[in-house]
Parts: structure tokens; sequence; C-alpha cells
């Protein structure tokens, strides 16, 4: 059994107010899969950590983010909750015996905590844990953060900001940036934030009424575990996408995205089609530096007929943008919307394809010189192992990319009423083969 600390926190700001547009998201989300989505890990900490370092770092970061204060006040009816700040309070800190394999111990923690029942209502969105030598030095550490709280723009904006807290002192070095969740709800209430929640409607309006209903139109016979998932790691794909994207200046993402486009084209039949892509809104005055929820889903609309590989990444880096100016708005009209044009259209409208790229600032060019030959023969070492099937809830299709030890990791998550194995693991080759050969400048018509 672990020890607990009890650690204390005080902040600036308390109140309650309605859910910014992201936790209504996050936390609709919730509701629907029945499941609590988490941020954050393990990971070794530095010689000399002790475990009092621990408790003053998370009494720095409760106090600090008002995000990590906030918890759900039931409304008493079937209308959403709202969300009310804390000022003050205490959380738990548990500390493990280490039992001679640490990062083990670490692991089997945080998956139970990922496990773990969580109230919204009563339980702070941080759970954190150490793994401790009987000498109290601190080895391996575990902390999650609840998604409807936080995104990972926003984790990486958390671990930026412990530049701020003196280790020694625990005292806070510069003020608290960014925009706050409670100040954040109510500007949302006024003209400004309507202003762009109308035009995002607008925008969503005009696809919707274009786009094909079905994704992938030619229903097939799913699978006994309806979703399953492989993942591609792929060093190839790494080097190839450093090279691809210094020539085309665009973000890696935005060609891994291209490919994408063109692979679900080529599967579904349908070479122009809209995908939902996690947009930050970290553009946005203010939010750069919030650690909050702020991500959303923008509708990139593609079209990649009649066009090489490179026109595609242009077409698909003009979408990206579009998206990104409207992928800010309430979620529940948008899906009050959603329902009404399939209504008038007298058709079940799919916009479940997602593409979400997770790598974030770990999506830089690679340290190593990048070589036409060693794109080439890094394609032998590519790796697909196939994930759980699951009969819970999902999208049609969901595309994650995740950086990896000197590779690119593709994780296509798929309905087998729409997408087969065969299809998945023919997208997921097709994505590297496409960059790869791109790199090595052999376009081709997709």
């Amino acid at each position: 059994m672990p020890h607990r600390i009890t650690v204390p926190f005080e902040g600036e700001g308390s109140g309650v107010g309605e859910l910014t547009w992201g936790q209504f998201a996050a936390w609709r989300s919730m509701g629907v899969v029945e499941a609590t989505e988490w941020a954050g890990g393990t990971m070794a900490l530095a010689a000399g950590t002790t475990v009092r370092d621990v408790a003053t770092t998370l009494g720095f970061i409760m106090s600090r983010h008002q995000s990590l204060r906030t918890r759900l006040l039931a409304s008493g009816s079937a209308a959403p909750p709202r969300q009310i700040l804390a000022s003050s309070g205490s959380v738990t800190l548990e500390v493990y015996d280490d039992d001679g394999d640490p990062s083990r111990l670490a692991a089997t923690v945080r998956a139970r905590y990922e496990a773990a029942p969580w109230d919204p209502y009563t339980d702070w969105p941080v759970r954190m844990a150490v793994v401790a030598s009987p000498g109290g030095d601190a080895l391996w550490f575990v902390a999650l953060y609840c998604h409807m709280v936080i995104d990972g723009y926003g984790f990486e904006a958390l671990i930026a900001d412990l530049a701020n807290l003196d280790p020694v002192t625990g005292r806070h070095l510069a003020p608290v940036a960014g925009v706050q969740p409670l100040a954040l709800a109510a500007a949302q209430q006024g003209a400004s934030a309507r202003r762009q929640h109308q035009a995002s409607l607008r925008y969503w309006e005009k696809q919707l009424r274009s786009i094909e209903p079905r994704r992938f139109p030619v229903p097939l016979a799913p699978q006994p575990e309806r979703w399953c998932e492989a993942t591609l790691t792929s060093p190839a794909l790494r080097l190839a996408l450093t090279a691809v994207a210094a020539r085309t200046q665009v973000h890696s993402g935005t060609v891994l995205l291209a490919a994408y486009a063109v692979m679900v084209g080529r599967l579904s039949g349908l070479p122009a089609g809209a995908f939902r892509i996690v947009v930050s809104n970290r553009f946005r005055p203010g939010f750069a530096e919030s650690v909050s929820n702020l991500a959303q889903a923008g509708l990139a609309v593609i079209d990649t007929a009649g066009a090489d590989f490179s026109e595609v990444v242009a077409r698909t880096f003009k979408s990206q943008l579009t998206a990104g100016m409207y992928a800010y708005y309430h979620p529940r009209d948008l899906w009050a919307l959603v329902d009404r044009v399939a209504a008038e259209r007298g058709v079940d409208l799919d916009t479940g394809c997602y593409f979400n790229d997770r790598r974030r600032s770990a999506a830089g060019s690679s340290s190593s010189p990048v070589s036409p030959s060693g794109i080439a023969a890094a394609v032998a070492d590519s790796a697909l192992r196939w994930g759980p099937g699951s009969n819970e809830w999902d999208a049609t299709c969901f595309l994650h990319v995740d950086a990896a030890p000197d590779a690119v990791d593709l994780t296509w998550r798929v309905d087998t009423a729409a997408v087969s194995p065969s299809m998945l693991e023919t997208c997921l080759r097709g994505i590297e083969s496409l960059v790869v050969s791109a790199a090595l400048d052999q376009p081709a018509m997709v």
C-alpha cells in the first residue's frame, strides 16, 4: 500500500461559471464513451530528486493553474453542469516503495490510475504518485491530468511553466500567463466569441451540404470486434518527412495529412472528402501559454483528384488553414447543425474521419543528415503491429500520429463496417510509400 501525503494548495480566483467550449466537448465525450481520457504518463526523475521536491511541484501546479482546481457543479436538471473553481484545498500524492523495478511499478500505478473511476463533481482532475527509495529519493514519477481540463498543448504549457518554480523555496518566480477557464467561459458568452462561433457554423454548414454523405460508401460486413487498429512504426517516414517538409516549406503534419487524404481517397473511391483535424486554437490571443483544454475539431475538405503529391500537399495546407480559422465554436450548436443538415439532405452524414498529430514539439526535423539512400534503406526497418479490437463505439476512422525513437508511429483505428483490416494495412503502408517516394523525388499522380 502506498504512503499518502496531503499537499495543500492556494491560488488566485474562485467562483462558478458556464463550461468553456472545450470543457463542454470533453464532458459530452466522456458521457458518450463512458470513460475518462487522461493526459500524462511516467518518467524517470533526475538523481537527487526527493519526495519533498515532487510534493512541492504538485502544490505549485495546483496553486498556479486554475484548470487543475476546477470541478463540475451539478445543475440539478438535464442541462449541462457548470464549472466551479476553488481558491484552496488539498490533493494527495501517493508514495510507493521501490520494489527493485521502479519503471515497472510506475507503469502499474499509471494503469490503475487510468482505469480507476473519476468523479468530476468531487475529485480533482490530477492524479500523481512517486516511486521512492527507502532513503526518500524519488526515482520514478506518475502524473495524469483529465483531458477535460488540459489538452496536449496545455500539457506542454504546464511543463514549460515549471521554470517559474523556485525548487528550494517553492516561490513563484513570475505571474501566471495565459487565459484561465473561468474567464474564458465568460468571454465565450461575449459578442466577439459569438461572432467567431457563427462564422465557424456558416463554414461548417457550407461544407456539410457539399460533402459525400458517407466517407466510405461501400458498407462491409463488420468483424466480430467491430473496431480494430494497427500501428506502423516507420524510421523511413521520419526521415522522409524531414526532406519533404523542407522542400515544400510546410509542417511535416501537413505532409502526413496529404498522404492520408490520398490513401483514403483511393480506398473509398472518393478523391474529395472531409477530415476532422485537431486544431489547437493556441494562435488566438492569450491562448498560447494557457494550461487548459482549448483544442477543437476543425473540418478540412481536401480534394486529391488530378494532382501529383506536391499539389495535394499544397491543397492540404490551404484546407488546414481554413479549417483552423473555423474551429472555434460551441460544440452543442455544431452537433445540432450536423443533425439539421443531415435531416434536410435526407442522409446520415458521416463526419467521423479524424486526423490527430500528437507529436507537437517532437515533430521537428531529424538531427541527422537525410540522404536518399538512407531513406530508402530505412523502409526495411518498418514494423506493423496490430492492436486490440473492441466493440466500444468509436469514429469511422481515426489516425493518430506519435513520435517514436528515431521513427514515426501511425496508429489507425477503424470501424470494420467501413474499412477492412486489409484496407487498414494498405493505408498505413501507402502513407509511408507516398512520403518516401516524394522524398526520393519520384512524383506520381495520385
